[in-house]
């Protein structure tokens, strides 16, 4: 099988570092359990929104991510029965382009640079299986769609879905 993983919010916890970064900045103390079912930039004050927005402009952003439980094991049994690529919208932030495979030699060095696909649209994958958080990567993608769980996308109902790795686990291993 060919199986394209998403990095942000599939591998890497980037909703959890918003979080912590605003927390940090504003003396607040919002959890996931607070988004409702939106970006996080949409669940703070107005006059904050932009803040958060910058968060993945700034240098280091993508370098410091925490490793989405159980997903280094997970993956790298997949790896060794399919064809896997990591998958992720790079291009949106030039910053991340380097910090993201800096990331990926430390947490996941089993997936070899020629495995990474740091793009724009991701409707031009072609393979077996998408794993994603966003819904409208799935959406055009042909083959099995797996949206991972985030707050952003839990009152999307149109994908086959997993919440963790150990999800995963089950429907592809």
């Amino acid at each position: 099988m060919t199986i394209f993983v998403d990095m942000d919010e599939v591998l890497a916890d980037t909703y959890q570092a918003h979080i912590d970064i605003y927390n940090s900045e504003f003396g607040t103390s919002f959890t996931k359990k607070d988004a409702d079912g939106k970006d996080f930039w949409k669940c703070v004050p107005v006059e904050n929104q932009q803040s958060v927005k910058d968060h993945a402009w700034q240098k280091d952003f993508f370098k410091n991510l925490k490793v989405m439980e159980n997903s280094q094991e997970i993956l790298k049994e997949l790896s060794a029965q399919n064809e896997v690529y990591i998958a992720s919208a790079a291009m949106q932030f030039p910053n991340s382009l380097k910090e993201k495979s800096d990331w990926l030699d430390e947490h996941f060095p089993f997936i070899d640079w020629r495995y990474r696909i740091l793009c724009g649209h991701k409707h031009i994958l072609k393979g077996d299986v998408l794993i994603d958080d966003r819904p409208f990567h799935l959406e055009r993608f042909t083959g099995r769609s797996i949206i991972f769980t985030s707050p952003h996308n839990v009152n999307t109902k149109e994908f086959e879905r997993a919440s963790t790795w150990l999800e995963i686990a089950e429907k592809l291993l």
